[in-house]
C-alpha cells in the first residue's frame, strides 16, 4: 500500500496546508511514501518527507515580502486600519527598463530554498526511500513536467522547486537546458493524477481554495488587477478540471482519495506575505484537519449497512 500527501499550489496560503499536515502526521499518525506538490506545495514536501514540521512551521510563520522578492512589483499601503495592495509602479517600470520580461523578480526566494532545504536534508530523503515530486510548466515546450526527485541532482531539485513556485509573469522565470519553466499550477495545480500514476493507492490531498465559489470579485480599475482576475479565472477550472480528472482515476483505480479544502476564503492575493496572517493559517488549519476528522468518525456508524450490504444480503436470503 503506498500513501501519498499532495498540496496544491497557493504562495501564502501553504501555511494553511502545513497545519493540515501536521495534524495527518503527529496525529493522526500518517506516513507518506509519496509527496507531490505544486507552487507552494513544491516548498513543503521536502520538510514534510522528513516529518521536519516544527522547521516548516517556523518557515512558513516568518517569511515576508523581502524574503521573496529581490524585486518586489507590489506595494502594501495601510487604509482606514486596512492593508491595501497595489502595483509598485517604480519597481515594475525599473524592471521593463533592464529589459527583463517579468514585473518582479522572485531571486530572494531561491536563497531561502537553500537556505532551508539543504544536500544533506536531500541525501536523507533518498536515504528513506520517499520520493518527492514537483510540478513545473514548460513554457518552451508547452507542456506540464513532473520532476522527482529520485531523478535529480540537489542543484537541479532546487532549481524545479523554485521554478514551481514563480507565478509569472509576477516572479522570476527559470531558464534552465535552453528552455523558460514557470508555475507548475498554470497546467497542474493539484496533481492527484500524477500520484496514482506513480502508484499511490491512498492520497490525502490539500487543496488551497473552498469547494465552492463564495465571492464575486469588484470590476478591475486597472490592467495589472485585471491579470490578476484573469489568472485566478484561469486557474480556478484549472484547478476544478484536475480534481475531476483526479476523482474519476482514483475511482477507476479503486484508490482511496481525501480531498481537504480551505473551508473559508483565506485571501485574495496569495502573492501578499503577511507573517501574522500565515500564523494564524496554520493554526486554522490544524483546528480545520481536527474538526474533519471527528466529522469523520462521527459519520461512522457500524450498526447502519451500506446498499452494497444490502443487496448482498437479499441476494444471499434469496438463495
Amino acid at each position: 500500500m503506498k500513501k501519498a500527501l499532495v498540496i496544491s499550489g497557493g504562495g501564502s496560503k501553504g501555511a494553511f496546508a502545513g497545519g493540515v499536515a501536521q495534524y495527518l502526521m503527529n496525529e493522526e499518525n500518517k506516513d507518506y511514501d509519496l509527496f507531490l506538490g505544486t507552487s507552494t506545495g513544491s516548498l513543503m514536501v521536502s520538510h514534510l518527507a522528513l516529518n521536519r514540521l516544527d522547521e516548516l512551521k517556523e518557515l512558513y510563520t516568518n517569511v515576508n515580502q523581502k524574503t521573496i522578492f529581490s524585486i518586489n512589483p507590489f506595494k502594501i499601503k495601510r487604509v482606514s486600519g486596512e492593508k491595501v495592495i497595489s502595483i509598485h509602479h517604480f519597481n515594475v517600470l525599473r524592471n521593463f527598463f533592464r529589459g527583463k520580461n517579468t514585473f518582479g523578480e522572485s531571486k530572494n526566494l531561491r536563497k531561502l530554498i537553500r537556505r532551508n532545504i539543504t544536500k544533506k536534508m536531500f541525501e536523507e530523503i533518498q536515504a528513506k526511500n520517499k520520493e518527492i515530486v514537483v510540478t513545473v510548466s514548460n513554457l518552451t515546450a508547452n507542456q506540464i513536467e513532473y520532476k522527482s526527485s529520485n531523478e535529480s541532482t540537489y542543484e537541479d531539485f532546487l532549481d524545479w522547486i523554485w521554478g514551481s513556485c514563480n507565478y509569472a509573469p509576477f516572479m522570476s522565470v527559470l531558464n534552465k537546458n535552453k528552455q523558460q519553466y514557470a508555475d507548475g499550477g498554470f497546467g497542474s495545480l493539484i496533481p492527484i493524477r500524477e500520484a496514482i500514476l506513480r502508484g499511490a493507492t491512498e492520497i490525502d490531498a490539500i487543496i488551497l481554495e473552498t469547494e465552492v465559489t463564495q465571492f464575486n470579485r469588484l470590476p478591475s480599475k486597472n490592467p495589472f488587477s485585471l491579470l490578476f482576475d484573469v489568472f485566478d479565472f484561469m486557474l480556478t477550472h484549472v484547478e476544478k478540471h484536475n480534481i475531476t480528472i483526479g476523482k474519476l482515476a482514483a475511482k477507476h483505480k479503486n484508490v482511496k482519495l481525501n480531498l481537504y479544502y480551505t473551508p473559508t476564503i483565506l485571501t485574495t492575493n496569495s502573492l501578499v506575505f503577511d507573517q501574522k496572517l500565515m500564523r494564524k493559517w496554520w493554526l486554522s488549519g490544524f483546528e480545520f484537519a481536527k474538526s474533519k476528522q471527528e466529522e469523520l468518525m462521527s459519520d461512522f456508524r457500524p450498526d447502519i449497512l451500506t446498499d452494497k450490504e444490502v443487496i448482498e444480503g437479499r441476494q444471499q436470503l434469496k438463495d
